[in-house]
């Protein structure tokens, strides 16, 4: 029995064809829409490498059916950057070293877009580190990463209060 779901990805439609309803949307968008950028892991939603934003909030792919996200926006690492310019949270990473091997990076970056998106830590690094719990770095790069995100998060506000005025 075939499934026929359509997601908004990174901005694009996508119509795909499920011949399986067991078909994760990491899988979905790594095998099928070659989407790399988000990570296989541990692929049990332990260590957050496979994080995206589903309709603006955080989920782990690994975990999530695609079927079950039929009809949803979807924004992957490879939908944040904007006309050749990197997203904030991206350019905070590399000026502040957030990352080492870089493996966990889309997952790290893509969870702090959302984190900041949800206006829940202010400018509170425990706060911050605390909402990033999901997101884990085998390198130890949590300073760095603590650190870019709380810089990203003043410039978007600045940015969101020059944009208003």
């Amino acid at each position: 029995m075939n499934f026929s779901i359509s997601l908004t990805v990174n901005g694009e439609r996508r119509d795909v064809e499920l011949h399986d309803p067991r078909v994760t949307l990491l899988d979905l968008l790594r095998e099928r829409l070659e989407l790399t950028g988000t990570k296989k892991g541990c692929d049990r939603g332990q260590c957050g490498a496979c994080t995206v934003l589903v309709d603006g909030r955080r989920v782990n792919a690994c975990l999530a059916l695609a079927v079950s996200h039929d009809g949803a926006e979807i924004v992957t690492i490879e939908g944040l950057a904007k006309n050749g310019e990197l997203h904030p949270v991206q350019a905070a990473f590399i000026e502040h070293d957030g990352f080492q091997c870089g493996f966990c990076t889309p997952g790290q970056i893509v969870s702090a877009v959302g984190l900041i998106n949800e206006g829940q830590t202010d400018d509170d690094p425990e706060r911050i580190r605390e909402a990033m719990s999901g997101n884990l770095c085998r390198c130890g790069a949590y300073r760095g990463i603590t650190e870019a995100v709380l810089e990203a998060q003043k410039k978007l506000t600045n940015s969101d209060r020059r944009n208003a005025a």
